[in-house]
């Protein structure tokens, strides 16, 4: 009796118990673990990395922004080289974040209609 608690609590069946399960049979429950995290988690996340990507890419002058640290501006230049956006934030003011630092895109106007009060 001691030998059968003991092979209960180290998940072994005990010895004498009858033939084996097939080893294919037992790896089944950890593939469709696998399966359900592709589909429900990593899959998800790689397309919303690539829409983010989509999203930096095709920022242009003129766009309304909005960056992760919550400031609202509008792009005023793009520098490509170095991965850098140039923002304006008030009149006379403009700040550079890097691409990565944009949240989202609040609203897009079309081309170079950046409207400078001077």
């Amino acid at each position: 009796m001691p030998d059968t608690i003991l092979a209960l609590m180290l998940f072994a069946p005990p010895t004498g118990a009858g033939p084996e399960p097939n080893p294919f049979i037992q790896l089944v429950p950890l593939v469709l673990i696998f399966v359900v995290f592709y589909f429900f988690m990593i899959r998800p996340q790689q397309k919303k990395q690539k829409e983010r990507e989509k999203l930096l890419g095709d920022i242009k002058r003129g766009d309304k922004i909005v960056t992760i640290g919550g400031i609202h501006g509008t792009v005023a230049g793009i520098e490509t080289e170095k991965k850098t956006v140039l923002v304006q934030v008030a009149d006379n003011v403009k700040i550079k974040f890097e691409r990565s630092a944009i949240a989202n895109i609040e609203k897009q106007e079309t081309g170079d209609k950046l409207a400078s009060k001077e």
